[in-house]
């Protein structure tokens, strides 16, 4: 028998990153890995070191302590920096643009500065114009655009040389709902085609949505791992189980259980903490009956990234 292993391939890793800036730290002990083709998102409040982070990450400043490479690059190698720039497009908060010169020109003059070939560049632009909706305004001049307008321009701009890793910041604010879906679907069809997202967001929607994996980061990383197991690692697993009552017998029987590891009782309604509830639900619900209980309805207890957010930053942050 033949067992194939799927090989992830880290295009950015990084090992107790930190930056200061004279006595300040910005960023300390920053260690995480982003695997080729994930969107991974970058989460935290501002003046917790997202942005630092990424200047690094794109060699626009050194780190003063740690180690990191993207795309095979040793960010701190001065030799690497215009390898890691080819490969990396990158989206800023507040993009600014040559007001007076048109879509197409704007986009044709960084295209130049990428030294992309011009029959490519101009399918480029053509491609992500129409995908992105602005393809009728492209050739008018960027100064009366929204700030929304901007903003999906600005993406459209750091893909003009099809690079194989986006840091992107906030993609989607000042967007309305039905732009920030295009960008949304275009980060997922990016990803789709194995291209490596770098998302800072305050979007915690968006960024259970998108990301693959996300980092809490306050400075230094909270936690860095999957967003269902973002949830399970600060909450842990409950069951909820809603009765006609809770009686003193039901609530003897199940908290006498090996595998409840917490319970409480809210009106008619016991919260269970549990490992694995889809393994131990039939057993708890069986102990319920068997004490007299009579059950309403069974579920888990879901937390959102916000609960989780706020807790992370709330109780762990150091400023």
């Amino acid at each position: 028998m033949v067992i194939a292993y799927h090989l992830v391939v880290m295009v950015i890793e990084t090992s107790s990153l930190g930056r200061q800036f004279g006595k300040f730290t910005a960023v300390e002990d920053i260690s995480i890995s982003v695997g080729k083709g994930e969107v991974f998102g970058f989460l935290g409040p501002n003046g917790a070191g997202k942005t630092t982070t990424v200047r690094m990450l794109t060699c626009l400043i050194s780190p003063t302590s740690g180690s990191a490479s993207v795309c095979g690059f040793d960010i701190k190698d001065k030799k690497s920096a215009a390898s890691i720039r080819r490969k990396t497009g990158i989206l800023t908060e507040s993009p600014g643009f040559y007001e007076t010169l048109t879509v197409r020109k704007n986009l044709r003059f960084f295209a130049d500065l990428y030294h992309v070939d011009g029959k490519k560049a101009n399918e480029t632009i053509e491609q992500y114009l129409r995908l992105f909706g602005l393809y009728d305004k492209r050739d008018q001049v960027v100064g009366g655009f929204s700030k929304g307008m901007r903003q999906k321009l600005a993406l459209i701009r750091c893909l003009m040389h099809e690079p194989e890793v986006l840091f992107l910041d906030e993609p989607t604010a000042g967007l309305d709902p039905e732009s920030a879906r295009v960008v949304r679907d275009a980060i997922l069809s990016l990803k789709k085609e194995g291209r490596t997202i770098f998302l800072c967001t305050h979007n915690l929607d968006e960024a259970e949505r998108l990301c693959d994996k996300v980092a809490i980061i306050n400075r230094r990383i909270l936690y860095a791992g999957s967003p269902g197991s973002l949830k399970d690692s600060v909450y842990g697993r409950k069951l909820v189980v809603r009765l006609e009552a809770v009686s003193p017998s039901v609530y003897k029987a199940v908290s006498h259980m090996p595998v409840v590891e917490a319970i409480e009782k809210k009106d008619d309604r016991i919260i269970l903490q549990v490992d694995d509830p889809e393994r131990h639900s039939p057993d708890i619900v069986d102990a319920i009956i068997r004490a007299g209980g009579r059950i309403r309805s069974v579920g888990e207890l879901r937390h959102s990234m916000e609960d989780v957010y706020i807790k992370l930053i709330g109780d762990r942050c150091e400023l």
